[in-house]
């Protein structure tokens, strides 16, 4: 198997709702934007299922390293093989792809956030850089532009707090703010527990709005000029943007189960979306 298939069929495998943003790209862009997805996959990877926090940062720690390697032009990962070529045609930088290992280093850090200014420094770790990378890699012409990218990460990565709750939960974390708790009475038992209420639902109606808020800015960011390239971004939105409608219908059940879109809405969307440029 080479770099590229291993990377393409770690993508695949993923079900994510990236994957489908990925397919009206040109060829060379699909293959550098799945190998940066397959990264941020193998790095999440390495902490979501380690049993063991020592194992896991040890892996980390190996990853800086790769990271080192790839940057040297001597990558020894399927991943880092795939990626390496397109470092300089779309100018990405390896602070970012560091960035991204201190993130999810975090997770074996800590399991709760003080306020939302904390949170979003997590989130510019694990989310905030992949919009940046992802937007060089679809063709960014404006420094605004990565402003967008970076700000439509950060919506991205509070869309998946919200949907997670339960998922997350489960782990033995709670991303929402202990802050926010405090503000609608909701205690880090209840979300242990699954123990929905009507504070719960005020509380989650309160991560949504401002989910839905930081759309809207990341959307205002966009120059003219580059949205046509950026719409595998916009297709992500879309589909991210129809899932929090979903999550609302549904009274924000997200303790007890996962809400997903399925696979032909996911491609419908993408579709819609990228007809309408």
């Amino acid at each position: 198997m080479s770099p590229d298939d291993y990377c393409q069929q770690k993508a695949a495998q993923s079900g994510s709702s990236f994957y489908y943003s990925f397919l009206f790209l040109p060829a060379e862009r699909r293959r550098a934007i799945t190998a940066l997805y397959a990264f941020c996959r193998e790095v999440d990877d390495t902490v979501d299922e380690a049993t063991d926090e020592s194992v896991a940062r040890a892996k980390l720690a190996w990853w800086r390293k790769e990271i080192g390697a790839m940057l040297s032009g001597a990558p020894t990962h399927p991943v880092t093989k795939a990626l390496e070529p397109h470092l300089v045609p779309y100018s990405l930088d390896g602070k970012h792809l560091l960035a991204i290992v201190d993130g999810m280093e975090m997770d074996l850090n800590q399991t709760r956030y003080l306020d939302y200014p904390a949170l979003k420094r997590y989130c510019w770790h694990v989310a905030g850089v992949v919009g940046i990378l992802s937007a060089s890699i679809f063709g960014a012409t404006r420094p605004q532009t990565l402003e967008y990218a970076e700000r439509l990460g950060l919506a991205f990565q509070l869309t998946n707090i919200i949907r997670d709750v339960g998922e997350d939960a489960r782990k033995g974390r709670i991303y929402l703010p202990v802050s926010e708790l405090q503000q609608f009475q909701v205690t880090a038992a209840d979300i242990l527990n699954a123990r929905h209420s009507d504070n719960f639902e005020q509380l989650m109606a309160f991560q949504t709005e401002r989910a839905k808020k930081t759309y809207e800015e990341a959307y205002a960011l966009l120059p003219g000029e580059d949205r046509r390239a950026q719409r595998p971004g916009l297709i992500m939105a879309s589909i991210y943007r129809t899932l929090l409608t979903e999550i609302e219908a549904d009274r924000f059940h997200v303790l007890e189960h996962k809400i997903s879109l399925t696979p032909i809405r996911k491609l419908w969307l993408a579709w819609k979306t990228y007809v309408r440029g």
